[in-house]
């Protein structure tokens, strides 16, 4: 992992702390799983809060003024649109997704679950994405959170992420070894 990632990864880790256990003291662990999950559909729809996030060019007052309405519109959980204040007074909001990732861990293991990124080369189906869950459960011995994406690229088959696990069964990865395979040969 390089310095600046771990770094960030580091800074979300204590923010995601903090804000899990003020949440959990405070009974409200379902409100800031709703949260999470809130702000990572509006990260992943809104280009102007990717901007907001990231962008050095707003000053700090400002940034805080446009998370709290944005805080605010949304409806956060006081702990939630407070962090989110906080971090951006001290100019730490890019790492937000890192926050929001630590979070859905944290919540997810104090729920006997664990997530899995799963990506396929087109959207599966409720029944599909069912089958995959159990199998998954049997293997972990956990409830599994599936997240899936969808990318064309590698053709066919899966790629799943459990923790720091990774199961490949993609075309693209499969066509990559077998390429490797017959450069070695000639």
């Amino acid at each position: 992992m390089s310095e600046p990632a771990s770094i960030s990864t580091g800074i979300a880790a204590r923010y995601a702390t903090a804000m899990f256990e003020l949440a959990s003291e405070g009974k409200a662990l379902k409100a800031l799983e709703d949260d999470v999950a809130a702000l990572e559909g509006a990260m992943e729809s809104s280009e102007d809060l990717r901007d907001l996030i990231h962008s050095p060019i707003y000053g700090r007052d400002e940034t805080a003024a446009a998370i709290g309405g944005v805080a605010d519109a949304m409806g956060l959980n006081a702990i939630t649109g407070n962090t989110l204040r906080l971090m951006a007074s001290k100019r730490r909001l890019f790492v937000m997704p890192a926050l929001l990732t630590a979070l859905r861990e944290m919540i997810a293991e104090h729920k006997g679950e664990v997530s899995a990124e799963v990506t396929s080369a087109k959207a599966l189906t409720k029944t599909q994405m069912d089958k995959l869950a159990k199998s998954l459960k049997a293997q972990v011995g956990k409830d599994v959170n599936l997240k899936a994406t969808v990318d064309e690229d590698i053709i066919g088959g899966l790629v799943v992420k459990v923790g720091s696990k990774m199961i490949d069964t993609s075309i693209r990865s499969k066509l990559n070894a077998l390429q490797n395979s017959m450069k070695e040969v000639g």
